[in-house]
């Protein structure tokens, strides 16, 4: 029963290091930056996945103490703020950030910078659904943006009346289910 439960006194130490950790956390970020939780950065991903490391490890380490792993939370939200303030050099933003990428334009996509980004044309026809887009020609630009979201600029003056390109390749797709409804959907 004793590898189930383990010894009580020790889990109490196992959750006060851990509640410790979590706090030690929540400060660290809120001290930061807020873009830290906003839309994350490679970098900003993995200072996020090594802060969890530490609060998921240290806790239940029977041979690190407290202090260790709020050491090593502040060392790595320590660095990250430097690499942070560091971006504002070219060079270093460089090293660490996605460049922005012309996806769209004038309505005709370009295919070599939606494979460099890593997108498929349908992950761009979700995301010019998101935004309302109905049809390529409604669309000057699309921009993939650093953080991986993107900016849609309309051509001006646009009117569409009608489903587009972009909607109907979701359309022709789906088939019709009970009662006039989309097979794999809920609502009225």
């Amino acid at each position: 029963m004793d590898y189930i439960i383990g010894d009580p006194a020790q889990l109490v130490w196992v959750a006060g290091k851990a509640l410790l950790l979590y706090v030690t956390a929540v400060v660290g970020f809120r001290l930061g930056e807020r873009r830290t939780l906003a839309e994350m950065s490679p970098f900003d991903f993995v200072a996020a996945v090594a802060v969890g490391a530490v609060v998921g490890r240290v806790p239940n380490a029977s041979d690190t103490s407290y202090v260790a792993g709020a050491l090593t939370l502040v060392t790595v939200l320590f660095a990250h703020s430097v690499l942070t303030r560091a971006r504002r050099f070219d060079r270093v933003a460089a090293l660490v950030d996605h460049v922005p990428r012309l996806l769209v334009t004038h309505g005709h996509v370009l295919s070599r910078e939606l494979r460099r980004s890593g997108l498929t044309y349908s992950d761009l026809d979700g995301l010019l659904r998101r935004h309302n887009i109905r049809d390529l020609s409604e669309v000057r630009y699309v921009i993939f943006e650093q953080r991986g979201n993107i900016s849609v600029v309309r051509e001006p003056g646009y009117t569409y009346d009608g489903d587009g390109d972009v909607l109907q390749r979701v359309l022709t797709h789906t088939e019709p289910g009970p009662a006039g409804g989309v097979a794999g959907t809920s609502g009225p």
